[in-house]
């Protein structure tokens, strides 16, 4: 039985090389090869290089910022991929239909993980411990952090690159199995280094809906950057997100974002995920201001729920004139995932001064195909409802869909669609869905 005593005994006596580590996989076991910018990436490469030795041992990765080498079709007999979010590291696979995907929204993923799919092996990567042995997660929770009570064997890449968080990031050494001393620079995600006008428009048209005391939901990439530079003027703002990024910080350093006015966690940038450059890993360690809390806490939308004037952003592919939102399959093929994009939705409508915001550009493909659609594309499943959206954003404006009836709904539609998609779209509606309602 472990206990909390002589913890540097027990910790000096679990270490050991990324290669003999990774011995306790067998073939056939469930391993989660830790999530987002957390993956260890001395770990991966370990069972990599035991491939020749292992049959079918299903790899879970969740965002996946590493090299994802066992989705290579080298790899297929020993390795398959399961997905619950993909992205350029492991599309290929689940559309050559070597991989599987698992669509499940981000709220329930510790759940389902600890339950119905248990863990023989999670990897996971940790701060160096203090000195009462205990060490952090950094800047991933997720859902990770429910699995290391659960998995069957739990192995750490103890990294001094990983800043240290507080909240549920924060475990015991021996709470962990085996130890992989090992420095490597984590996964950043960059800046956008530039923003075209059409996500600045579309970014212009998301502050306009965000009020001083508002607490949001973002994300990374050009428009929620963009839209976190906008509010320059704005006061009190709150954070309460999945994935916290460098433009979170930039906000806070303005005083924008203080989290004086949330009605839940106040004070505090609550995440469980952390995404961004190295700037924003060092500005976060023994940062008292941020709180990393698990999946299940952060993205669940009674939780979210509880934050008045909470407003949450996502984006989409594809939009149907019902409001139907398609934001993770291109056609039949499998493109990202949920993540917690219906979570926030969801809670952001049953709060109380609540909105949900999705956008998306009006065309892809160089402007010849418009993504305001009469009907999804074969094969893409709904990944919003039109009950749960509230307003659509393009570079055209804000279609506000919250009580509209079904007309109302395809009017506030094409209006924000292109001007050269227009006029088809208001024939196509008449012609296939205004007959029929």
């Amino acid at each position: 039985m472990k206990t909390t005593d002589n913890w540097k005994s027990y910790y000096n006596s679990r270490i050991m090389s990324a290669d003999e580590a990774v011995r306790v996989v067998k073939s056939r076991d469930r391993v989660i090869d830790g999530h987002g910018t957390g993956q260890p990436t001395l770990l991966r490469e370990a069972l990599i290089r035991r491939a020749d030795e292992l049959e079918k041992v299903e790899v879970v990765s969740g965002f996946a910022l590493g090299n994802a080498e066992y989705c290579r079709p080298e790899y297929e007999k020993n390795f398959v991929h399961h997905s619950v979010f993909n992205n350029a590291a492991t599309r290929q696979a689940h559309w050559e239909a070597r991989a599987e995907f698992t669509p499940a929204p981000f709220s329930v993923l510790d759940r389902l993980f600890t339950t119905k799919l248990p863990v023989d092996v999670l990897f996971i990567q940790i701060t160096p411990p203090d000195k009462d042995g205990y060490v952090s997660m950094g800047i991933d929770v997720s859902f990770t952090r429910a699995v290391v009570d659960t998995a069957r064997i739990v192995i750490a890449q103890v990294n001094n690159y990983m800043p240290w968080t507080f909240g549920d990031s924060v475990i015991h050494v021996n709470d962990i199995d085996y130890f992989v001393e090992g420095d490597v620079p984590l996964h950043e995600i960059p800046e956008a280094e530039e923003i075209s006008d059409k996500e600045k428009s579309i970014a212009n048209h998301i502050a306009s809906l965000i009020n001083d005391g508002d607490t949001i939901q973002t994300g990374v990439g050009a428009i929620p950057d963009t839209v976190l530079s906008l509010l320059d003027n704005h006061k009190d703002i709150g954070i309460h997100t999945e994935l916290a990024s460098t433009g979170i910080m930039k906000m806070l350093e303005k005083g924008v974002i203080n989290n004086s006015r949330k009605s839940l966690d106040a004070g505090k940038v609550v995440c469980t995920l952390m995404g961004g450059t190295r700037a924003f890993y060092d500005y976060v360690d023994h940062n008292q201001t941020f709180e990393m809390h698990r999946s299940g806490y952060v993205n669940n939308p009674l939780i979210i729920a509880r934050q008045k004037n909470m407003v949450a952003m996502n984006s989409a592919i594809q939009v149907d004139l019902f409001g139907q939102v398609c934001a993770d399959m291109i056609g039949p093929k499998q493109f990202s995932g949920v993540g917690g994009q219906l979570d926030f939705l969801r809670g952001a409508a049953m709060a109380e001064g609540g909105r949900s915001i999705i956008c998306l550009a009006a065309t892809a493909a160089k402007g010849t195909i418009s993504r305001i659609v009469p009907s999804l594309d074969a094969g893409a499943a709904v990944t919003d409802t039109r009950y749960d959206v509230m307003y659509i954003v393009t570079e055209f404006g804000i279609a506000d869909l919250w009580g509209k009836t079904n007309r109302e709904r395809a009017k506030e539609l094409i209006r924000i669609a292109h001007p050269k998609f227009r006029e088809q779209l208001e024939k196509d509606y008449y012609e296939k869905i205004h007959r029929v309602l």
